[in-house]
């Protein structure tokens, strides 16, 4: 989680340091170890050092072998032992105590930019090659480490963090209205390379971006494959695959001694628990894992409490629980809100969220998450049983239906079929959006087209890699990533491991897909029988709606833009009836609070400490 900026001015002026020192200090709460600069007339590289794993504790960047060519990084390089074989197979030794850094700059003096096929992990980092005056950038496979830029003028300016570009004079804050307007309707930008101000690009998952005397280069060098199906001879097989991955992607989570982990009581946070206690427990040093769990004791129906009580226990580690009932939605007259780096559909959830993220930041600066199940292994049975036909595996059908039906004591599909049509709905266009600006924009043809294209060609699982492959996996682990930034601590996720992801996306949907059959069986004997049976289940209720039928529903802020994008007499300002509607007309609120903290820090009425934890310009 460290932080990275850079300038280059393309036109060969010298880069200003005072510019690119303030810009390093603006990231300090990203990096609080070590803060450090690289200039070189024309070219400018910062770091800020958040030590993580061994590895780092001696680390120093930005980073050159050479004194030629230079790296500013924010990564954890996974499959350590794999690249440091394959490198060393190229002539290269001593790596066995190299940092991720290092490892990364020694791929491409080999490889140059095909390094990426080399590279495992989570990262965002941008190699200047002063010989063949070269910047080479490039993001991780899914997109956990975020990476922007900005090109005014002749000037280049990157970052790992949205805001530290706002820094520089030249990078202004007029607003990206489609941006905007995909955020009213979604609420997520569906733009993989844009973001909320028009000056600022988004550098895409599993993209290259270069910049030379050639001009300027984006491309993909990876994108999720479509797998087909494994089909193994014993169920034991799967199992046993899956907790080899599991434990290889843990594994290479787990290079400190100090972790924590966000731990629901589900079955997803906890596998991931389990592996890490045990790795842990495996090793000759001692270690610290402790869990944290948010809990509702009274505000809705909540278990978490006690399913994640049972797990610890069963574990022997320490947990903290979180009471999340005496929040509220608060007027904007009361409190002032801590600033998303872009509009968030619910600011409130994102304050609390970033406060309670700081107080548990004491703890460790490593904290585990069981994001992945919920989207890889959702059972999509339609297409599995249309691809089994299609193959004509007719050997398969019958094995996997009995299968399931042994499993799950009872025959699936009919329920599904049942449910199907009364769980859909289809949400009206905003009548809250200013006609003007929904015009402009043909944002009714726009949010038609979204909700209506087609399917990503996946035989088995086309909406699971939909999703995996869609805006709103970039978006979430983007606001995952600002919230655990601005608490100096970083958020590692196994399920996300490209390796065991693709696993996940290949195994047969029945059974091991159904009610997440694949972790209940590979944790027999590890997690308690209570947690292993519980069901799958949604949220007991919306606390938000909830707040709002105790306290009132939040105010909507005045903010002088707001009117250019919604037409604020039309938002409800009575209750609706139920958390659905409530929810679908809670982005023009966020959106508000957002433009109203651009206005206040414009003004400098807000300090920049309550806004972003850190020194502004």
């Amino acid at each position: 989680m460290s932080g990275i900026v850079g300038i280059v001015n393309l036109d060969g002026a010298p880069v200003d340091p005072g510019l690119l020192r303030g810009m390093v200090d603006f990231l300090a709460f990203r990096g609080p170890d070590a803060q450090e600069m690289w200039v070189d007339n024309h070219v400018g590289l910062g770091h800020t050092m958040l030590r993580t794993t061994f590895e780092s504790e001696h680390e120093r960047q930005p980073f050159s072998l050479d004194g030629q060519v230079w790296i500013t990084a924010d990564a954890r390089v996974d499959g350590r032992g794999d690249l440091i074989r394959l490198l060393t197979s190229q002539g290269i030794t001593n790596l066995a105590g190299a940092t991720d850094v290092e490892l990364i700059l020694r791929a491409y003096h080999v490889w140059g930019e095909r390094c990426l096929e080399h590279l495992l992990g989570d990262f965002a980092f941008a190699i200047w090659d002063r010989g063949e005056r070269r910047l080479f950038c490039a993001r991780d496979h899914l997109g956990v480490k975020p990476f922007y830029y900005a090109r005014v003028g002749n000037c280049l300016i990157f970052s790992n963090t949205l805001d530290c570009l706002r820094q520089h004079p030249s990078v202004s804050d007029r607003l990206n209205e489609l941006a905007i307007a995909d955020f009213l309707l979604f609420p997520s930008n569906q733009e993989f390379d844009t973001t909320a101000f028009a000056d600022i690009q988004r550098l895409p998952a599993a993209h290259t971006a270069t910049w030379s005397q050639a001009g300027f280069h984006l491309r993909r060098y990876w994108t999720l494959p479509i797998d087909e199906p494994i089909f193994y001879p014993r169920p034991a097989d799967y199992l046993d695959h899956f907790k080899e991955l599991l434990r290889l992607a843990v594994d290479d989570r787990l290079r400190t001694n100090r972790v924590g982990i966000y731990m629901s009581g589900g079955m997803d946070s906890s596998t991931v628990a389990v592996t890490a206690r045990n790795l842990l427990q495996e090793r000759s040093r001692p270690f610290s894992l402790q869990a944290f769990t948010a809990v509702y004791d009274h505000l809705i129906p909540d278990q978490e409490r006690y399913y994640a009580g049972l797990v610890a226990d069963h574990l022997g580690i320490p947990i903290h629980f979180y009471a999340r009932d005496d929040e509220v939605l608060i007027p904007w007259s009361e409190q002032p809100l801590a600033a998303a780096p872009e509009p968030v559909a619910n600011p409130f959830a994102w304050a609390t969220g970033l406060q309670y993220q700081r107080q548990i930041a004491i703890h460790s600066r490593v904290f585990l998450d069981g994001l992945g199940p919920d989207i890889a292994l959702r059972c999509e049975w339609r297409p599995h049983l249309a691809y089994l036909v299609k193959k004509r595996r007719w050997g398969r059908l019958l094995p996997d239906f009995c299968y399931h039906v042994v499993a799950h004591r009872r025959v699936p599909f009919l329920g599904r079929v049942r449910n199907w049509w009364s769980g859909y709905r289809k949400r009206s266009f905003p009548v809250w959006l200013n006609d003007d600006f929904a015009s402009r924009l043909q944002l009714r043809g726009r949010r038609e087209s979204v909700q209506t294209a087609a399917p990503l060609p996946h035989p088995t699982r086309p909406k699971r890699y939909g999703v995996l492959c869609s805006s709103y996996l970039q978006a979430g682990l983007e606001g995952r990533d600002t919230i655990s930034s601005q608490a100096s601590t970083e958020m590692r996720l196994p399920f996300l491991d490209v390796r065991l992801l693709r696993y996940l996306l290949a195994i047969p949907t029945i059974p091991w897909c159904c009610n997440k059959h694949l972790l209940r069986r590979a944790m027999r004997g590890a997690l308690p029988e209570r947690v292993l049976c519980r069901p799958k289940s949604p949220a007991a209720g919306d606390p938000d709606f909830e707040r709002a039928r105790r306290w009132g529903m939040p105010q909507l802020p005045a903010s002088k833009a707001l009117s250019e994008y919604i037409n604020p007499q039309r938002i409800p300002r009575s209750l609706p009836e139920n958390g659905w509607a409530f929810g679908t007309n809670f982005p023009p609120i966020g959106l508000a609070y957002w433009l109203r903290n651009l206005e206040l820090e414009e003004k400098c009425i807000i300090s920049p400490e309550v806004l972003y934890g850190t020194t502004r310009k």
